[in-house]
């Protein structure tokens, strides 16, 4: 197993493996020293909350989403894993999602996207976006942050009926997306279900044509923690090297 394969399974602190509870304990960071409650704990008393464990990632994928002049979420998503610093599943993933559509969006220049509607989006993506909790709740932070964007697009919000409407029939489909991918999860495949599915939606309802993206036989098999799903995933392929 290679170095980010054991930062992921393995306590940031102490190295020991880590453990996936079923309900939140009480915790302080070890890092911030901020109260929290967390379900993934080193058995040693260690707990690195999600703000502390995205930061480094996070900061990378703002900047790249910030400055890229590309037209293609998928090709700006892939850029953003390539990464070597992001981890092979996490939260940092809804943020890539959300953040390629939106730049691909502002570089494309029909909604007149800007970077603080992207930063928007961030803003919003941190309130829903919480790691572990495609388990704990059903919900991949990757739908949510996709919702973002449509809702910033429409301004919708609640009370209003046609935007929010909109809003969560995109949502309803990015969630299929990575329902139809699951077992194990897999963020790197919902990300790239995800944007497929947001393309056709914004064509289809808002006559958006975004690039739909070329088909990216997945690199990072050997970097899943849980086991990579192979064949019965559509972006795995053996002849693709592996980083």
């Amino acid at each position: 197993m290679d170095q980010e394969n054991r930062r992921m399974e393995n306590c940031m602190v102490c190295g020991e493996k880590l453990q996936y509870r079923e309900k939140a304990i009480d915790l302080i960071c070890s890092s911030c020293k901020r109260p929290d409650s967390g379900h993934i704990v080193c058995p040693n008393g260690h707990y690195i909350c999600e703000r502390c464990h995205n930061q480094d990632a996070l900061r990378v994928i703002e900047e790249i989403i910030l400055t890229t002049d590309s037209k293609d979420p998928h090709e700006i998503a892939e850029l953003a894993f390539s990464f070597p610093g992001l981890p092979m599943l996490g939260c940092a993933h809804a943020y890539i999602a959300g953040g390629a559509l939106m730049a691909a969006l502002k570089n494309e220049g029909t909604t007149e996207a800007t970077n603080e509607d992207i930063k928007e989006v961030f803003r919003r993506t941190r309130k829903q976006a919480h790691g572990g909790y495609c388990g704990l709740t059903g919900v991949c932070g990757i739908a949510p942050a996709l919702g973002a964007c449509v809702s910033v697009l429409t301004g919708s919000k609640c009370g209003k009926d046609k935007p929010q409407r909109t809003t969560m029939e995109l949502v309803s489909g990015v969630t299929r997306a990575i329902t139809d991918l699951t077992g194990p999860s897999c963020c790197k495949a919902y990300v790239r279900a995800s944007l497929t599915v947001t393309v056709a939606f914004l064509e289809e309802n808002f006559s958006i044509a975004l690039p739909k993206g070329a088909d990216s036989p997945c690199r990072y098999t050997t970097k899943h923690p849980h086991g990579c799903r192979e064949k019965r995933c559509p972006y795995f392929s053996t002849k693709t090297p592996t980083l």
